[in-house]
């Protein structure tokens, strides 16, 4: 269960620096916090929610995890534009009796992203692998 705030190094940014949001909205099973700091005009926002579909073994949970930030574009400074980056479990829910390889799955992904692969930390700065593949359209 997430807090109303999360202010214990739970966010960080690109230089590793903590980032701290607070809850703002829930609907059903979608919650939406706020960056604390966040100036009105250029909303920071988290969303985490989740939708079931099917039953019995077919039963699947799609899990979100989605952060949106506004910012001013740095080509035409009164144009407004949203950068989003997410990340979805699609996990078949009805037919496995523990999390143990949806926790593979999310492992693998964000090792991808954090890490060059040579080491075991964990980067936040972009220069991980998965992340460059992101960043830069890269293959």
């Amino acid at each position: 269960m997430l807090s109303n705030t999360l202010n214990t190094n739970e966010i960080k940014n690109a230089a590793g620096t903590e980032q701290e949001f607070q809850h703002l909205d829930q609907d059903g099973r979608s919650h939406e916090f706020a960056l604390i700091s966040e100036p009105p005009a250029t909303p920071h926002r988290l969303k985490v929610q989740h939708l079931e579909t099917g039953t019995g073994i077919n039963k699947r949970r799609r899990s979100v995890v989605r952060f949106d930030k506004t910012i001013m574009s740095t080509v035409d400074s009164a144009l407004p534009v949203t950068v989003s980056a997410y990340a979805v479990l699609d996990a078949p829910i009805g037919a496995l009796v523990a999390n143990t390889e949806m926790a593979n799955v999310l492992a693998n992904l964000m090792s991808f992203i954090a890490t060059t692969g040579g080491g075991t930390t964990v980067l936040f700065d972009g220069t991980g692998n998965g992340a460059q593949a992101l960043l830069t359209g890269g293959l």
